[in-house]
């Protein structure tokens, strides 16, 4: 379990270097002299290792927003970390910025040797963002439909046929019914530098967003996971599924197809944004703690065992 004496916790997301090394997790850090609703303007990204997934060490901070004026200078939001080809790892992530009182979302990187020091993207210099959400599809602060610009939570992996680099993003579609615009936002790459935006990669399911989404592959099999809260879903999905956090689907392969129709949620609703993990035990999910009885925990703790159901969704093991 990850708990800091002076700082909420939430969001994290796992690296495995695979040098059989210890474990990395980044995660969101505020101060916890903070409400706990005012942690997200406030937020940093913290950094920690671990040789079994339960016992961490926290390490330096591995981003803060900017001191200038830019896209990232109010709060620094959750990502993904992958090492290009040249061997540098590659920290995508989200951010809000002052001048927009944070309604705005954009997607930055950040650059190291060796995962302890971090440097922006040189082309954010000017307060750039690398990637912003596309109008042709995705619903941007003019439509109004929503109480922000999503486009957030960057999930980076190398095309299956090597071709170049894929992103999933949290993103909304710019019509439809205010809680079914929810999609999973697509972006790729050749180089990690310059990206594309793609059309979105799910259509019209019930949900408001699909947050820190990921895909995975369990016994063979791909699966879509990713966190929805009941004040996000539509009307039928809230009332068949009060008592929701994490998500999942089956997946035809890390791009899809994805069946929506199919998610279902997770039996533990305290349980958010988590990432599968493979322990010795098999797969998990490691997350944070959202409410319980009506109190935010803000920690993360330690892998939840899950495996895969037969409807090709996960479930508690």
């Amino acid at each position: 379990m990850l708990r800091l004496d002076d700082a909420w916790v939430w969001d994290s997301w796992p690296l495995d270097t695979g040098d059989g090394g210890e474990h990395h997790l980044f995660f969101l850090r505020a101060p916890r002299s903070l409400a706990p609703d005012d942690r997200h303007w406030n937020a940093r990204i913290g950094h920690a290792v671990s040789p079994d997934l339960e016992t961490w060490r926290v390490l330096p901070d591995a981003l803060h927003p900017s001191s200038g004026p830019a896209f990232d200078d109010l709060a620094t939001w959750t990502g993904s970390v992958v090492r290009g080809d040249d061997g540098t790892w590659n920290l995508f992530y989200s951010a809000v910025s002052r001048a927009e009182g944070g309604r705005v979302q954009r997607i930055g990187r950040a650059l190291s040797d060796d995962l302890l020091t971090w440097h922006r993207d040189p082309r954010q210099a000017g307060g750039a963002a690398l990637l912003e959400a596309d109008p042709r599809w995705y619903e941007t602060r003019e439509l109004g439909a929503w109480r922000e610009e999503a486009w957030r939570d960057p999930w980076v992996f190398r095309d299956p046929g090597g071709d170049g680099w894929h992103m999933l993003i949290t993103a909304r579609l710019r019509t439809g019914r205010t809680l079914e615009r929810g999609t999973i936002g697509h972006a790729r790459s050749a180089d990690l530098l310059d990206w594309e935006v793609q059309p979105p990669l799910t259509a019209p399911a019930g949900f408001g967003q699909l947050e820190v989404a990921h895909t995975v592959r369990v016994d063979g099999r791909w699966v879509l996971v990713f966190c929805c809260l009941p004040p996000e879903l539509d009307d039928e999905r809230r009332a068949a599924t009060p008592a929701t956090g994490m998500w999942s689907a089956p997946a035809g392969g890390p791009l899809g197809p994805f069946d929506l129709t199919a998610a279902r949620p997770l039996a533990d609703p305290t349980l958010y944004a988590a990432h599968l993990v493979t322990t010795a035990d098999g797969p998990a999910l490691i997350g944070f703690r959202d409410l319980v009885d009506g109190a935010f925990v803000g920690e993360i703790d330690s892998p939840v065992a899950v495996r895969l159901a037969a409807d090709g969704a996960l479930e508690l093991a």
